[in-house]
């Protein structure tokens, strides 16, 4: 198979993220420095390393899904000492988890970890179009005609040039499911807090890209600034009764539900 390939299916990284960690020359295979795509190895007969650490194939592809509390940075090791998502996983009984794109630090909610690069790969891929849901509180209540251009689809101005996302369902809500989502949004149950203010709207969202801090920057774009985000469901797999900070490893029929609309 493929250097690339071997190392996201052993966990490392995403295929894309093995491609990085090949060009800036931190694999080997059998002692020699790799730095070109498309090096093939045959497991386990060829040695691969990383900063010469042995990669090896897990027996078990494993995937777990955690719901992120607020505060939590999103990455496995942290030089400034804050606390990561790896601070709230069992590492030590699945070695080689990864983080399935990110959410912010102030971002809570559904996130997931494999040490299967082929299903990162996929989750990853624009062109898999994986649906991702979330609810947002507003500070202030956009009009029809606001939520209209996200509707549409609108392009956002990214660090490397503009960014094109998809028509979004947005929909705002209210009464029971209003309350359903704030107590959600504050981490804290139902009926115990009001995180709203008069003239705040809640809403739920559906997007398909991954773009770096996307539903802030597409509500801050119509004018909205986001006063708390949480992911509900990637696909149609949703948290359903984990609590904040737990975690729980996923079945075969829940993987299957990430990839259903």
């Amino acid at each position: 198979m493929r250097l690339q390939q071997y190392l996201a299916r052993a966990g490392v990284a995403s295929r894309r993220g093995a491609e990085e960690l090949i060009a800036a020359g931190r694999v080997s295979v059998n002692g020699e420095v790799v730095t070109m795509m498309g090096v093939k190895v045959t497991p386990p007969i060829d040695r691969v390393t990383l900063d010469g650490l042995h990669v090896v194939l897990p027996a078990v592809r494993t995937t777990l899904m955690l719901n992120k509390p607020a505060g939590y940075v999103t990455t496995m090791h942290d030089a400034h000492g804050r606390k990561t998502v790896a601070d709230l996983l069992p590492l030590e009984k699945f070695p080689g988890l990864f983080h399935v794109g990110r959410l912010d630090a102030d971002t809570t909610g559904l996130i997931l970890f494999t040490t299967d690069g082929d299903l990162g790969n996929k989750l990853l891929h624009p062109s898999h179009e994986i649906a991702k849901g979330y609810l947002a509180l507003l500070d202030g209540s956009p009009r029809k005609a606001d939520l209209d251009k996200l509707r549409r689809g609108i392009t956002l101005q990214g660090e490397d040039g503009p960014e094109k996302c998809a028509p979004a369902v947005v929909e705002v809500l209210a009464g029971t499911r209003r309350q359903e989502a704030e107590a959600v949004l504050s981490q804290r149950p139902l009926g115990t807090t009001n995180v709203s203010r008069a003239g705040d709207a809640v809403v739920a969202i559906e997007i398909h890209e991954g773009h770096k801090r996307q539903v802030r920057r597409m509500f801050e774009a119509i004018g909205f600034r986001v006063r708390a985000l949480h992911r509900e469901r990637i696909g149609m797999l949703g948290l359903g009764n984990l609590r904040a900070g737990a975690w729980r490893e996923l079945t075969a029929a829940d993987i299957e539900k990430l990839f259903l609309r």
